[in-house]
């Protein structure tokens, strides 16, 4: 047997990098892992867990006006300090830094900083300095896309939103996907005048047509304002500001543009040709049910291989890898049935078959849906509503599909999330009694449906 330096090199300490490096070395595996930025990856860096702190800095304008329905009321007038949130967000994710690192050191991995490169399928430079590696597991995650029209060097992505010194005064964010609408709800919150840009007719393709329309709905309530079927053509900077020319004709001037167009694999330039490691055509890293390339001894898992994009799934997706490689419990990542959730305002949860796609793959399904003014609003006078969906295969009686748009969505699709693995039916809910008086309670309260 050949003598390596390490039984597993990890290229890439991200949230799946860093589970998958710990978990080995549990094992008694020598492990090494190397990262080019800072430790925890794109959701503790700069995508979840930052998004998230800003969301909740987002609500308080809203909950403040809240609160006069129910008889509070503020000494002065409420005020929002950009620098000051930027530098308790940065605070607090150093902090996460900080335990990444102390947990692979405490789990005994070596850590490298700089950018990796394979040199071939054993061996990966670091910084100058050459590794072996029995197995290599690549983690490298995704990066944000700019698209090619001119002038769109001068815009941003969601890398430089949580380093920006100054708050717009209007933002215009291109893209209709999860983070484009989150980010949308945050800076409208915030203060910023908001326009969002998409080249399709509604937010968020691949979600439930009702999520979609709702959503739709709220952000203009919110004051979003919503350009559908257009592009950025081109952008120009002029005096400070910055001068967009749209697709169909006419220009928005604004202090700032977020491109939220989309991800893309973070393949280039790590020396995958060089180490038998092919790519499907979008440019992702080619594996298996098991999370192996097409180079027996390397493995890939997360963003990098454009399956199921969230952190969840690549903790997952490494922790079957670990069990396969070193457990001698071989087994693969199901990635039936993910919950996901978008953080925008109202957010949204969602696991299962939209009901389109239901139609599609089932003979005959049963829609139920609830819609209505959350209690919290009927003091408030907000108008924003909450709305709840179930998809049921009318054959077997499972669920096939639930999704809620409105406050809490994450956290009780989280919970429903468990039935619909297990399996459950409509009269599994049906028989399950509510609580009350909760917005969750719906989903077990819906008897009848309103299409089939």
């Amino acid at each position: 047997m050949a003598d390596y330096d390490y039984d597993l090199f990890v290229i890439g300490a991200g949230s799946g990098g860093v589970r998958g490096a710990r978990m080995a070395a549990s094992t008694g595996a020598r492990v090494g892992i190397a990262e080019e930025y800072r430790y925890g990856g794109t959701c503790v860096i700069r995508g979840c867990v930052p998004k998230k702190l800003m969301v909740y800095a987002s609500h308080f304008g809203e909950d403040f006006e809240d609160a006069a329905g129910y008889g509070w009321s503020l000494p002065g007038e409420a005020s929002f300090d950009w620098k000051t949130l930027i530098a308790n967000k940065d605070r607090e994710i150093a902090r996460l830094e900080g335990i990444y690192r102390k947990l692979l050191t405490n789990a005994g991995v070596t850590m490298h900083d700089g950018r990796a490169r394979l040199i071939d399928n054993h061996t990966v430079e670091v910084a100058g300095d050459r590794f072996t590696a029995k197995t290599i597991l690549i983690a490298t995650g995704g990066a944000p896309s700019l698209p090619s029209e001119p002038g769109a060097e001068y815009g941003i992505t969601s890398n430089e939103i949580f380093h920006l010194e100054e708050q717009p005064k209007h933002i215009v964010i291109a893209g209709g996907g999860y983070i484009a609408v989150e980010f949308a709800g945050i800076m409208k919150g915030l203060g910023s005048e908001v326009t969002l840009i998409y080249r399709g007719d509604k937010v968020l393709r691949g979600f439930d047509e009702t999520l979609r329309d709702g959503l739709m709905e709220e952000l203009a309530n919110k004051g979003v304002r919503v350009i559908t079927e257009q592009i950025i053509s081109r952008t120009e900077r002029s005096e400070g500001r910055l001068s967009l020319t749209l697709s169909k004709g006419g220009t928005l001037v604004a202090d700032q543009v977020l491109y939220a167009i989309g991800r893309r694999p973070n393949t280039n330039g790590i020396g995958l040709e060089d180490a038998g490691v092919e790519l499907t055509d979008s440019g992702a890293i080619k594996v298996d049910a098991y999370s192996r390339t097409t180079q027996d001894n390397i493995y890939a898992l997360g963003d990098v291989t454009d399956r199921v994009n969230l952190t969840p799934v690549a903790i997952a997706e490494a922790m079957a890898f670990v069990d396969t490689v070193y457990r001698g419990k071989p087994r693969a990542m199901d990635h039936k049935l993910v919950p996901m959730a978008v953080f925008s305002q109202p957010p949204i949860g969602s696991v299962g078959l939209p009901e389109a796609e239901a139609r599609k793959t089932h003979e005959a399904v049963e829609i139920y849906r609830s819609s209505f003014r959350p209690m919290k609003h009927t003091l408030s006078g907000r108008q924003e509503k909450a709305i709840m969906k179930l998809i049921v295969d009318k054959a077997s009686r499972k669920i096939l599909g639930a999704h809620m748009l409105g406050a809490d969505a994450p956290e009780i699709i989280q919970g429903i999330a468990i039935a619909l693995k297990m399996g459950a039916t409509k009269e599994d809910f049906d028989a399950t009694v509510g609580i009350h008086p909760t917005a969750a309670e719906e989903f077990v309260t819906m008897r009848e449906p309103v299409s089939d």
